[in-house]
């Protein structure tokens, strides 16, 4: 089982120097991935009193792609990790061309973590139709796939138009892994088809994790695949909990057959608790006495 950290980029914002010594900090310490999650465009709550997004234009994100291709030349070896990527409201061949950039650069180590999302603000300023966004998001993987993996790309389908061509350079991970965040069996059911792996977020380990882990690797089998072919990521939190907590956390996942773990330490929503602290220094403190206390599990 793989132990990696988010960017805590709500709290730590988008000063260079921090995000990079955040990174390098986790990667000494032992992580084996770093994810960061996605937006584009943030809401002005002033115009929206009724707004309920846990995002706004007052949180700070930086591109993706942008953020990686610096990380990538701070770091060494460990993965970089997108939890996730709002897929539908950008256009396929470009992010097929950033990631793409993105492995080669970073020496082949890219996991695409994808969504549909659920802020409509972004789709509507980045022109995409936000009611699309789950079938469009399949017909993306099957052109990603193509170009990550062909010179030339011939394509016809019903949102995408590609005519015998292809970018340069290919990516040294052929296909890049392409994994999937969200939730219900639509989702699964795409997971499964096109996935490499399932990024969760509001699972517990108990038993309805059990059986939706089950199920989506009853629909792999349905589609030719191994059950072992989809790996399953789950994020974890530490709150206000010891470290028997942690170690009792990560344990029942091993148990559960997850094969990634991802620290959040500034997230909090549903039954995950973030740090008391906002700082740098009390993310990286953070993560240091968490993989401490858990590395011999893994």
């Amino acid at each position: 089982m793989q132990l990696g950290i988010a960017v805590p980029q709500t709290d730590i914002g988008g000063d260079p120097r921090a995000i990079g010594e955040f990174a390098v900090a986790a990667e000494s310490a032992g992580y084996q991935h770093l994810a960061t999650y996605d937006h584009v465009l943030g809401a002005n709550v002033a115009s929206r009193p009724d707004w309920e997004g846990p995002y706004t234009s007052s949180d700070s994100f930086h591109d993706a792609f942008v953020l990686f291709g610096y990380l990538a030349a701070v770091t060494d070896t460990i993965e970089l990790s997108t939890h996730v990527l709002v897929l539908p409201q950008r256009q396929t061949a470009l992010v097929a061309k950033q990631a793409a950039s993105v492995d080669v650069l970073s020496g082949g180590r890219l996991r695409l973590g994808v969504g549909v999302g659920w802020n409509a603000v972004e789709y509507t300023g980045l022109g995409e139709d936000f009611s699309t966004r789950g079938a469009r998001c399949s017909e993306q993987a099957v052109v990603l796939k193509a170009l990550w993996t062909e010179p030339h790309v011939s394509f016809s389908g019903r949102w995408h138009e590609i005519p015998d061509a292809g970018i340069n350079p290919l990516p040294i991970q052929r296909p890049i892994p392409l994994w999937f965040g969200g939730a219900g069996e639509r989702f699964m059911r795409r997971t499964a088809e096109h996935g490499d792996g399932w990024i969760t977020l509001y699972h517990q380990p108990g038993n309805q994790a059990r059986a939706d882990f089950e199920l989506l690797r009853d629909y792999a089998e349905e589609r030719g695949r191994g059950r072992s072919d989809i790996g399953i990521d789950v994020w974890v939190s530490m709150g206000d909990s010891s470290s028997s907590n942690w170690r009792e956390e990560v344990a029942a996942w091993r148990d559960l057959g997850v094969s990634h773990v991802t620290l959040n330490t500034a997230f909090g929503v549903a039954h995950h608790r973030r740090i008391d602290g906002t700082s740098l220094d009390h993310h990286i403190d953070a993560a240091r006495r968490y993989i401490d206390a858990v590395k011999d599990l893994l």
